[in-house]
């Protein structure tokens, strides 16, 4: 059998979940049927449970990075003014 890599998994759900605004929403709405239409694979629960909270986690973390990005263009903006 197979090994499964969540990470990998992880990264690519993440991905196309971030560019398509209606898999945003499924995903925040039905998390386990947006996944398994992304996947088209059907995974134990257990699993799937997984991949779930750590797509949530990483989705997570890139806002607070794309926000820390912005407020450190920002910073950078005012050093320059002051």
């Amino acid at each position: 059998m197979a090994e499964i890599n969540i990470k990998e998994i992880i990264n690519d759900a993440v991905e196309k979940i971030m560019k398509d605004e209606k898999l945003q929403k499924q995903f925040m709405d039905e998390p386990v049927k947006a996944l398994e239409k992304l996947l088209n694979v059907d995974l134990p629960d257990d699993l799937i449970e997984k991949v779930i909270d750590g797509i949530k986690a990483k989705i997570a973390v890139d806002k607070i990075g794309d926000a820390a990005e912005k407020f450190g263009d920002a910073a950078k903006l005012l050093k320059k003014l002051f």
